[in-house]
């Protein structure tokens, strides 16, 4: 999609920074490849922009926190196309925090906190790029104890299932330890075919369907408050940003080809890290990338494989921020492995999400309202 055009006003400065060293990779890297060159490109200004997702028609949907939904195209920000703003609250860390489309554009969904705070995903019909509010049904609940570490990112796999991502329930250090239970949604990746049941259906392949102690529902579990994932549209691998308690973030990884059942082991654990003198799961699926706080980091927010055509240099690398600190940076992977990761140099702000549009090209989104493309420099 282009939006407006690449002469618009850049947003963020250019860091001197050299590449951190915050991987797990291994240290034996092979000599530095160029480096892409990139800028912000300032395309749009929301009201506290929290989601996007690629829409019929060549746009990007943007989520508003507060419970409204707007169209980017290239001719700006539309008037919302939807308001839930009388049905949520956005107390702590809930609000409107996911939206996302089926693979074949037919139906929309929302992720969002209602009123007593409890997860709520909602479906509706779309004819011709519109929203039939008609339509509406509400397709999985789950009850949150607390108001912070509600996940709620949504997004369609590859394989044509809804991806759901629950935090542990809040509070501060998993203090039910929902992280490592199977009984609950809360500190998973749930995965569910909304269109095989009502409200749902359990896809049969889903790794704990036999299990009669485990949700059906669960497709990953071990996770603290995954905040952002997505799917490589070049090789339908899965990679999810994991907010850490007070020392590690954490980047989660997948294949593509995965059955699921993954154990990214909080809250045992903290990235590679013994939690509170937790032991490693012996099922323990360690991140393939972390970082330490001692920056200016406090909160990773998870992002997308570039597959874009504009920046031919970025092609395959995983783009990631933090809240704090707001650089974009980018891990280069082979495998499962990062094999490289640099700074792009550029700041976003409070980047609180990351949106593809239908062409692959990514955008930013800072919690203060600004919407940015990235764009070769």
């Amino acid at each position: 999609m282009k939006v407006p055009t690449r002469s618009s006003a850049i947003i963020g400065t250019i860091c001197l920074v050299a590449s951190l060293a915050l991987t797990t990779a291994s240290a034996d890297e092979p000599a530095a490849r160029k480096q892409a060159k990139v800028v912000l490109t300032h395309v749009a200004t929301a009201k506290n922009p929290i989601a996007g997702a690629a829409g019929p028609g060549d746009t990007v949907w943007i989520a508003e926190r507060a419970g409204t939904v707007r169209i980017l195209d290239d001719k700006g920000l539309s008037k919302p196309v939807l308001d839930i703003t009388r049905e949520t609250t956005n107390e702590g860390e809930r609000g409107l925090l996911g939206i996302a489309f089926d693979n074949k554009f037919k139906h929309f969904y929302i992720s969002f906190t209602n009123l007593e705070g409890t997860s709520t995903i909602d479906e509706f019909a779309v004819k011709r790029g519109k929203i039939q509010p008609e339509t509406r049904r509400t397709v999985l609940t789950q009850t949150q104890p607390y108001w912070n570490h509600n996940g709620g990112d949504i997004r369609f796999g590859p394989d044509g299932y809804l991806y759901i991502a629950f935090g542990d329930g809040g509070a501060g250090g998993d203090p039910h330890g929902y992280g490592q239970k199977l009984d609950t949604l809360l500190g998973k990746m749930v995965r569910i075919d909304p269109a095989g049941g009502k409200p749902y259906a359990i896809p049969p392949d889903n790794p704990f369907v036999n299990d009669p102690k485990a949700k059906d529902e669960i497709w990953a579990y071990g996770l603290r408050n995954p905040w952002r994932f997505s799917f490589d549209a070049g090789t339908g691998d899965l990679l999810i940003g994991d907010v850490g308690q007070s020392d590690w973030e954490e980047i989660d990884w997948a294949s593509a080809d995965s059955k699921g059942g993954e154990n990214y082991g909080w809250s045992q654990m903290e990235g590679t890290h013994p939690f509170r003198g937790g032991i490693e799961p012996a099922n323990h699926v360690p991140p393939v990338h972390e970082y330490d706080r001692n920056g200016l980091g406090c909160s990773v927010t998870g992002g997308y494989v570039y597959r874009g055509r504009e920046i031919p240099a970025l092609k395959g690398q995983y783009l990631f921020s933090d809240y704090c600190d707001g650089n974009v940076r980018a891990l280069r992977m082979k495998n499962g492995k990062v094999t490289g990761q640099s700074d792009l140099g550029v700041n976003g702000g409070e980047v609180i999400s990351f949106a593809q549009d239908g062409d692959g090209e990514l955008y930013v989104l800072a919690i203060g309202g600004t919407i940015s493309r990235i764009d070769p420099a």
